[in-house]
């Protein structure tokens, strides 16, 4: 009978070869990863755990670290820039994970932190809250004549004066502009389908106001989207028709 081992638990399998890699004293730039894939295995077979979704990650994991091996193996392929290392792109996943990890236990201290911050409702008593200071008008008004009250109300109304913009103060107010959203639908729709093609300008020369002529701007692009209506230009800048479609295109 065989001595039980009691392996630790992995979050996933670049938890378990950032553990690999700590426990070697490995540099992660250079991994020797004929030694780390032996390890790798290793783990896998004594694994006591039968899910599935779980041994999928792993085993995906070890058939990666093969394929580097193999690759390793190979003549290095030689590009323009150098040669390519196959251990790279297992590299950049580790380097990311490890930062990940470390910012989540940041995160998990902070909390831990929170959690033992303690607060206390106010417990002053009313009377307290209520007390406010006695003021003594001799000390408040001191050396102020009535000279100086008159210079500092000039000053404030100087203030008020300049505070005011000489162009935007000139402005008329403005009125808020109410446009019927199904008047003005009916009004092109039944417009476009009456004449069938019509121009773009027309449409819009008809309405009175900026606001209506964007209400109207925005029904025909709804058209357009709807299918009932279809629109042309010959060249840039020039004229745009519309066209009313039949109900069944």
């Amino acid at each position: 009978m065989g001595i039980p081992v009691k392996l630790e638990a992995f979050e996933g399998p670049l938890d378990l070869l950032l553990h690999l890699i700590d426990k070697n004293k490995i540099n992660i730039y250079d991994i020797p990863i004929i030694e780390i894939t032996g390890q790798y295995l290793e783990y896998i077979q004594n694994m006591e755990t039968r899910d599935m979704n779980i041994m999928s990650e792993f085993l995906v994991m070890a058939a990666t670290l093969l394929d580097i091996k193999s690759r390793m193996l190979l003549p290095k392929e030689v590009k323009e820039e150098g040669e390519e290392d196959p251990r790279q792109e297992l590299v950049d996943k580790l380097l990311e994970y490890k930062l990940y990890k470390h910012m989540s236990s940041e995160l998990r201290d902070r909390q831990q932190d929170a959690e033992q911050i303690m607060y206390k409702q106010p417990t002053i008593p009313g009377e307290v809250l209520a007390y406010r200071p006695k003021t003594s008008i001799e000390e408040l008004l001191g050396d102020i004549t009535i000279s100086k009250m008159h210079a500092i109300f000039k000053s404030v109304m100087k203030r008020q004066v300049d505070r005011i913009d000489p162009i935007r103060s000139g402005f008329g107010r403005l009125e808020k502009e109410e446009v019927n959203m199904d008047a003005t639908w009916e009004q092109v729709e039944g417009y476009i389908r009456e004449r069938r093609t019509c121009s773009f300008r027309m449409i819009l020369g008809k309405q009175k106001t900026k606001m209506q002529m964007i209400v109207s701007f925005l029904v025909i692009l709804e058209l357009i989207k709807m299918g009932k209506i279809s629109t042309t230009q010959d060249d840039n800048f020039e004229e745009i028709y519309i066209h009313a479609l039949q109900e069944e295109e």
